[in-house]
Formats: C-alpha cells, structure tokens, sequence
C-alpha cells in the first residue's frame, strides 16, 4: 500500500512559496539545508548593503511580551555569562516568572501612542540615514540607490534575519554591519555579529561581510554629543554638576578584557573637552546593575544621591552610550534616579535627549558608514557595458 504523501508550504525568505511535497516522515535530506537564492537577472546591478542593528524591545508594555522578549535576550550567553547548567534553571524557573510584570509596568511608563521609543527612534535613524547617503552618492558621481540600509533588532523585531534577507533581495554581495553601540562590549557588539553570521552561515550565496565593531571616540560622533547637550543647556541652563552614565557591566568582564569600560572612559574624556569641562564639574557612573555581584564602578544612583547629600541642587545626566532614548534612560534615569535624587536632597534631575535624530548624529553615522565603504563605492557598469565586455572576452577567447 502506497504511503500517502504530505504537503508542506516552505516560505521563501525573499516572499515566495514553494510547496513540496513529503512522505509522512521526510526524509532529512530532502530539506534544504541553505536558504534558495533570490531570482536573478544577467545584467542585474549589485549592491550594497548596511545594516544598522541595535538591541531590541518588546512588542508592547504587557508581561507576556516582555516575558518573550527577556527569554531571548536573557538566554544569550553573551549577555549572561553563567554556565548554561546553572543559569537557564534560574532564568526560566524564577526571573522569567518575576520580572516581566514588573518591567512591563516600567516600560507602560516610557511607551508612546505610536510604541517603543527605542524602536520610533531607530525608524527614524534609519530613514534619515538612507536619505543623507543616497544625497552623499549623488553628489560623489555614484548611483542614488548603490547603498541599501536596513533596520534590525538584535532582539525582538525587526529581526536580523529577516533584514538580511531583504538586502540580499535587493541585490547586495556585499554588507556592512553597524551595531549601534559607540563602545564595544561582547554583551551588545559581538552578539549582534553573532546572530548576523550565523545567518550568513545559512545563506546558499554567503554575502562578502565587514563589520564595525565601535566609534567611541570618533570626533564626529563626540562632537553631536557635545552639541545636543549644548543645545539642551540653552533651552534649560547649566545643571551644577554633569553625569555621563552609561550602562554597565559585571566587573569580571573588564577583568576578562572586554574593553568596555575603557571605552567609555575614552568617550567621557573626549566629551569633557569637547565642552570645555574641568574635573570638577563631571563624573562618569554606571547604571543598570542587576544581581549581587559587583559591576563596573562608580555606580549612578549611588552617585547621584552622594551628589544631593553635598548640596548640588540641580544634576544633569546625559547617556553617551545610547544613541536612541529607551528605556534605560526614559524610566531609569527620568523617572526612577530622578525620584532618588529628589528623595536625598537634591532640587532637579534633568535628564539630556539622547542623540536620536540630532543633524549632526545623522552626519556622523553617515560619514562611519561611507568611510568604512571605501574600496565597495564603485560604480557598477550598466548592463549594457557588462554585456561587451563579456562578448569581448569571449571573442579574445576564441582568438587564442
């Protein structure tokens, strides 16, 4: 008796379906192990991909998607570099089960009528990065569209795989990644390229891949950071005393060399002059400690309240090492250091925008983006170039 068959519908990763057909029990082998191609064209110009990545956010301020969204980012073990045995035990049977209520409560407190403000703000990165490089090209010589620039999230959505897939669909060989972190750290910058590669690793045609792994002390982007605090202290005065928090990390990490923490200390200084501040007048912190063990040192809200006990009425914080609002510093600086600075003395927390659409950010991701493409901005011959070039090297061929 003949076996009866199953059909299946297997999705294209650039839009089409397939539909197999498959005994009961498909065999292994009949399943493609690389993803199919995106149709091509003779003729067809190439090129070239960027993609933005940063970390991600949940679906929307409820405990089940944040519950989705913490089982994914807590499991990477970049993020949490306790041995699987002892750390997804803990993760699933308690923080998974405590935490996402009271971080959705937080997160409801930052989130906008149109979403997430991390997502908002990288949307809109994205679109005025796309356009400024499109201008930049068009004023070099270089064809409008040569660069593609596509949005993920680490995290959550829009994911990298699907972003991957939508740049080899418009034709890219050839990628940039840009992880939207100034400082490097494994936690952020390596697992972004982590997740990129391991796609790739699936990909039938694997694009050629550059990465840039941190810009923590380029002048461009010191600069938007100086002149987007510039811009706040006109609209609201000078603060008595600025902090520059940025996120932290276990202490052991810098033990381990991720060179993190120096980083960061780099950005600080850089950022100090670029304002014109003495040591007096700023301190670099660590937020976002989370467990017993120690972290990166001086840590923010302990600061800040040692800042209140001595008199400093009105403290500024600004966040170098996120170029999008979120919710680390939306709720964690605005809302819940505000209210512990307050708590112990201190008259104003005034937390500092992030860069998040500031002219001069979008100038300087777009001068990262075009000078790590230097030797890719070629332009591509027209088809009909490539069409007598072949016919001419065939006809050498033949020649000889």
């Amino acid at each position: 008796m003949a076996r009866e068959g199953a059909r299946r519908n297997i999705r294209h990763p650039f839009g089409a379906r397939q539909r197999l057909t498959f005994d009961r029990h498909p065999p292994s082998c009949d399943m493609p192990r690389f993803h199919p191609e995106p149709p091509f064209e003779h003729g067809q110009a190439t090129r070239i991909g960027v993609l933005l990545v940063n970390l991600g956010t949940p679906d929307a301020p409820t405990p089940g998607a944040v519950r989705r969204y913490l089982a994914e980012f807590l499991a990477d073990p970049r993020v949490v570099e306790i041995p699987r045995f002892a750390w997804l035990p803990i993760l699933h049977g308690l923080v998974l089960r405590m935490r996402p209520a009271k971080s959705a409560k937080r997160y409801a407190l930052i989130w906008g009528k149109d979403g997430s403000p991390l997502l908002l703000h990288s949307m809109k990165q994205h679109a005025l990065l796309r356009g400024l490089v499109s201008q930049r090209l068009k004023a070099s010589g270089l064809p409008a569209d040569l660069v593609a620039v596509e949005l993920a999230m680490r995290y959550g959505s829009p994911a990298i795989t699907g972003a991957m897939d939508k740049l080899r669909g418009a034709g890219c060989e050839r990628i940039l990644l840009v992880p939207l972190y100034p400082q490097y750290a494994a936690s952020t910058t390596a697992t972004a390229l982590d997740a990129v590669y391991a796609h790739a690793r699936k990909m039938r045609r694997m694009p050629a891949l550059r990465s840039i792994d941190c810009f923590h002390d380029d002048p461009a982007y010191v600069k938007a950071l100086a002149q987007g605090i510039n811009d706040d202290w006109v609209r609201h005065g000078r603060p008595d005393f600025l902090v520059l928090s940025f996120h932290g990390l276990p202490r052991r990490t810098l033990d381990l060399g991720d060179p993190y923490h120096c980083h960061c200390q780099k950005t600080a200084r850089l950022l100090a002059v670029e304002l014109g501040l003495d040591a007096k007048q700023w301190a670099i912190t660590f937020q976002s400690r989370f467990g017993g063990a120690r972290w990166l040192e001086p840590y923010t809200a302990d600061t800040l309240v040692r800042l209140a006990r001595e008199g400093k009425a009105r403290v500024d914080v600004a966040c170098p090492g996120f170029v999008a609002d979120c919710l680390e510093t939306l709720e964690e600086i605005g809302i819940e250091a505000r209210q512990k600075f307050i708590g112990a003395g201190g008259r104003d927390l005034h937390l500092i925008p992030c860069l998040n659409e500031h002219p001069l950010w979008i100038a300087a991701l777009a001068d990262i983006v075009l000078r790590n493409l230097e030797g890719w901005l070629v332009a591509p011959p027209d088809a009909a170039a490539r069409e007598l070039t072949t016919l001419r090297s065939k006809a050498l061929g033949a020649r000889s």
